[in-house]
């Protein structure tokens, strides 16, 4: 299984440790194509040795191969957004996790919408174990 791991970089890197453990987790379901997003010298600059046209390229031919899309969406992200968008039009199933955060609400455009499946989580413990019940036990 191929995996597209979304999250946020231009937006903030401040979870970079925590989707390094997010993606190792993922690797035990499949191929992680964005394993990038772990990669604690990426910042908020983003991969400053590429230009915008090959990320949105590649991003987008990644995308097209996932045979599935998993994002933390705790970090609003406009680039998130477009890419669950996409995955959506690219008819991708799509699985979100969000860390419930007092003063925080999640956009609407993702509670709301049906083809999308939202887990809230408190730690890489809960996110393992939710893993495990959606994919089945590694």
């Amino acid at each position: 299984m191929k995996i597209y791991f979304g999250g946020s970089i231009t937006a903030g890197r401040g979870d970079a440790g925590l989707y390094g453990q997010m993606i190792n987790e993922l690797k035990k379901y499949g191929v992680v194509l964005t394993e990038h997003l772990g990669n604690m010298a990426i910042s908020s600059q983003g991969e400053v040795s590429k230009t915008p046209e090959f990320i949105y390229t590649r991003d987008r031919d990644w995308l097209k191969e996932a045979d599935i899309v998993v994002a933390e969406v705790t970090t609003p992200s406009l680039g998130v957004g477009m890419e669950l968008g996409w995955a959506q039009s690219m008819g991708k199933p799509i699985v979100c996790f969000y860390r419930p955060t007092e003063g925080k609400v999640l956009s609407r455009m993702l509670t709301g919408n049906p083809d999308v499946k939202i887990y809230n989580y408190t730690d890489i413990d809960s996110f393992s174990q939710i893993l495990k019940e959606y994919f089945g036990e590694k």
